[in-house]
């Protein structure tokens, strides 16, 4: 009885949690561009495969188990035995064999496709060509848009239904790129760039993830994907190139000033920031204003801006900001707080 309950409950539990389908904007089950379907039709062809198999085991096993179970009086009786047989020795070799095959073809195929040097580096020459520089840090994201001349961080911002090459480093040690819903994962190496490239079917916010464990706060270490149209998207780069980082209103002047003595070391405030990657220390800052989270992980509001900037270690433990900067009055906070949430682009 006690066996039927606990049969019962995984059941239940099983049932409850095949509704969980994920949230679109962050789960390889519901691709929303080119790469993550073709990476989604590889894990349903894997998986009917494997299911196919389990069934047929179990099938057999059940098959076995009921006709040559242990009868009264049959003690002695022996089954046939098929030790030897050549007709079932050629199914159980060919049959994986078949399925391995079937498996095999298209996953070697797209991984070819999807890894193909060659078309990524014809791609990246084209005019229109859509191409990002990824730089990951601790614990942060950096994009550059080398055609532009422009660096942002934490969001990437492409077109809807183009084509996007990336091209992917680290700067301090190994990082993973990982969009859910646009794309598999993929190692950011100090010693090399490796290339990738992803789209997006249709407009929306997709959250992407650091994939190698990196440190204290490697869980901590996201970033967005903004698909827009190709016109907020060109409207976009043009915005930001004339984003020099100024004040706009008298409380947010003398934020400026704070940022100019105690932030600027590290931080820009210029989207046109012509420095190598090795030496942009922090994430840019020229559309703070603009960005959905603060420090990639809490709403970007007022009063977590201010968490921030009063205690970093409390919301992101290892972060290379804390103990860089003197301690700061509340008023100093205020004054930073209303430079940074004012510095947005143009719309």
């Amino acid at each position: 009885m006690k066996h039927w309950r606990l049969v019962s409950l995984i059941s239940l539990i099983a049932v409850i949690l095949s509704g969980c389908v994920g949230n679109p904007n962050q789960s390889t089950l519901i691709p929303q561009g080119e790469v993550a379907e073709m990476q989604y039709e590889l894990m349903k062809l894997s998986t009917i495969i494997m299911v196919f198999v389990v069934a047929v085991v179990t099938v057999l096993f059940l098959y076995v188990v009921v006709k040559f179970r242990h009868r009264k009086g049959e003690e002695d009786v022996i089954p046939k035995q098929v030790e030897g047989s050549h007709t079932l020795e050629l199914l159980w070799t060919i049959i994986p064999v078949i399925l391995l095959i079937v498996l095999a073809v298209p996953t070697v195929s797209q991984t070819f496709k999807l890894s193909d040097e060659k078309q990524i580096a014809k791609d990246e020459k084209k005019k229109d060509a859509i191409v990002v520089n990824v730089n990951a840090h601790l614990f942060w994201w950096e994009f550059e848009y080398p055609k532009s001349k422009i660096v942002t961080s934490q969001d990437m911002i492409i077109p809807v239904g183009k084509k996007v090459i990336l091209n992917l480093k680290g700067e301090d040690i190994k990082h993973s790129f990982w969009v859910p819903s646009l794309a598999g994962k993929i190692d950011t190496n100090v010693e090399g760039t490796n290339r990738m490239w992803l789209s997006a079917d249709k407009e929306g916010t997709y959250n992407g993830f650091c994939a190698e464990f990196c440190g204290p706060s490697h869980s901590l270490m996201q970033f967005k994907v903004k698909a827009v149209s190709q016109e907020e998207y060109d409207q976009w780069l043009v915005s930001m190139k004339d984003q020099k980082g100024q004040a706009v209103t008298a409380d947010a002047s003398e934020g400026e000033k704070i940022f100019q003595q105690s932030c600027i070391g590290c931080h820009a405030a210029d989207a046109n920031d012509t420095r190598p990657p090795a030496a942009r220390l922090a994430p840019n800052l020229a559309n703070f204003g603009d960005r959905d989270m603060v420090a990639g992980v809490r709403e970007n509001n007022e009063e977590n801006l201010k968490a921030w900037l009063k205690n970093p270690e409390s919301i992101k433990p290892g972060n290379l900001m804390t103990g860089k900067y003197g301690e700061l009055s509340d008023e100093e906070i205020d004054a930073l707080s209303a430079y940074l949430l004012s510095l947005k682009i143009a719309k």
